[in-house]
């Protein structure tokens, strides 16, 4: 199975927080998965470190490494693809999520149930 985990899940996960779910812990630790985490969710992180309203590691590049997960950049086809998505969901993060899912035939791992609305595997935490 090939992986993207969201901005959440990926906090959940480096954090070894309980909310995320045995049946995503495993598939993130499944050897056989690939795991992907997008430079979407850095640039939220950042943005919402930037404001004081999160607190999440600073060496995040580091963090994705040391845990084998793959790094997904923003290509201008993933922003396009926004533009094709239904208005479920107004965060633009997240809907950048769900383009990249779409584009790279990934399942995305969240724990935002609106975004199954979309066309997209979705692999609830």
């Amino acid at each position: 199975m090939r992986l993207l985990l969201d901005t959440q899940a990926l906090l959940w996960w480096l954090f070894d927080l309980p909310q995320l779910r045995a049946s995503a812990r495993e598939a993130i630790t499944n050897p056989n998965n690939q795991v992907h985490v997008s430079a979407v969710s850095a640039i939220e992180i950042a943005t919402k470190q930037a404001i004081g309203k999160l607190d999440a590691p600073t060496d995040l590049e580091q963090q994705v490494a040391d845990n084998w997960f793959l790094p997904l950049p923003v290509t201008i086809g993933h922003g396009l693809a926004v533009r094709d998505l239904p208005l479920h969901h107004r965060d633009l993060f997240d809907r950048l999520l769900v383009a990249q899912a779409r584009c790279e035939s990934l399942t995305l791992v969240t724990p935002d149930r609106r975004l199954s609305e979309y066309d997209v595997q979705v692999l609830s935490t």
